[in-house]
């Protein structure tokens, strides 16, 4: 073990012991970017950059346990990239499916695909809501599973859904502009019951939210890191989690 390991050991058990429960977010949201980047600067196919990507995912949900994180949302697939060509789509949405199953085969976590899962192909929607089924008495981390998401499209179904049940109960549009307020529609999103996300993590370097949890996000810290998804380490997540504990949330402007 050389010099440079030793003391990458030393700082990241520091940064370990620095953290404190009573500063650990209780949700996370995670855009895991960069594996398309990552796959070309090796040479290989976009495959294998989601593929290695899908390997970090069990290894960040790990880390994520050991702190005492109770919520996690991952940004799988966005509506965008069903657009992406038939061939990458197809073994991007394997990769997916195989992720998403290892999750619950591991026994220690709750799975909740979240997202327009009616654009997905019909056997990739049944096995999503098997794996959740299967996992829904497990005690653990609860991972949101977003495949197919776009925030703008999550808050337009979140009213949709609105208006329907208050349709079936008879309750006019009158009636209901008269007392609808956000409450209303945060009760009718895909986390619906969940705390908002204290902290959303972005990796490959870029500073925006994409779409990512619009609605839910109002609040949350942002932590940008410049390493592609592939490549994220548990000492980043680990600055991340310090970087969250020594900011002054306001909750305002």
């Amino acid at each position: 073990m050389g010099l440079r390991s030793v003391l990458y050991g030393a700082y990241e058990r520091r940064l370990a012991r620095a953290l404190t429960p009573t500063a650990i977010p209780k949700h996370v949201g995670v855009i895991l970017d960069g594996n398309r980047r990552w796959a070309k600067a090796s040479g290989a196919r976009a495959s294998h950059g989601h593929r290695a990507g899908g390997d970090k995912v069990l290894e960040f949900l790990g880390w994520c346990d050991e702190v005492g994180v109770e919520h996690v949302t991952l940004w799988l697939l966005s509506t965008d990239n069903l657009s992406r060509s038939a061939e990458e789509l197809s073994a991007l949405l394997e990769i997916i499916e195989d992720v998403v199953e290892r999750i619950a085969a591991s026994g220690r976590w709750r799975v909740h695909p979240v997202g327009a899962l009616d654009l997905l192909p019909a056997q990739l929607t049944q096995r999503l809501k098997e794996y959740e089924d299967s996992t829904r008495t497990v005690e653990g981390m609860h991972v949101n599973v977003a495949i197919g998401y776009g925030g703008r499209r999550e808050i337009a179904d979140a009213v949709r859904s609105l208006l329907q049940e208050h349709a079936a109960r008879g309750t006019s549009i009158e009636e209901l502009a008269e007392i609808l307020d956000v409450e209303h529609i945060a009760g009718h999103l895909y986390t619906r019951g969940q705390p908002d996300p204290e902290l959303v993590i972005r990796t490959s370097g870029e500073q925006r939210l994409s779409g990512f949890l619009l609605w839910q996000s109002a609040h949350s810290e942002f932590y940008f890191c410049e390493a592609l998804w592939p490549d994220f380490r548990h000492v980043d997540f680990l600055r991340a989690m310090r970087s969250y504990a020594e900011r002054e949330r306001r909750f305002g402007a």
